[in-house]
């Protein structure tokens, strides 16, 4: 008798589809199948709401419906110093780096970035990093 787990038995080959098997089993008709010209009019009383999804706003100047003056515009984008930069401040200080906890405020990729409608000066959004 030797030592470790048991010889692997292996399993019995697949004995493939049952005789009876006659290609694709139909679907049920709960929905209708796509190209199906079934669509009757529309329901009465119901109306259809289109939403218009606007661009998502990150670091860089986007186009974007100013809600104040309501004209679209390129925003114009200005870095603020944010949760993030002040995090990588207060990490570099707890490990040690009294000299270099001051270089996030320095570097924009570490900033939040305001948004402003370069009409009316207004802020349209503020991209948080963190």
């Amino acid at each position: 008798m030797e030592k470790g787990y048991p010889p692997a038995e292996s399993a019995p080959p697949y004995p493939g589809p049952p005789m009876n098997y006659g290609g694709a089993v139909p679907q049920p008709a709960m929905y209708p199948q796509p190209g199906s010209s079934s669509a009757g009019p529309p329901l009465a009383g119901y109306q259809v709401t289109h939403m218009v999804i606007p661009p998502a706003l990150h670091d860089v100047p986007g186009q974007a419906l100013c809600p104040d003056c309501h004209q679209t515009v390129v925003t114009r984008t200005e870095h603020k110093a944010g949760l993030m930069t002040w995090a990588i401040c207060g990490g570099l200080t707890v490990f040690g780096c009294f000299l270099c906890c001051c270089i996030p405020f320095c570097i924009d990729s570490c900033k939040d970035v305001e948004h402003h409608c370069p009409s009316c000066q207004r802020v349209i959004y503020i991209y948080k990093r963190m």
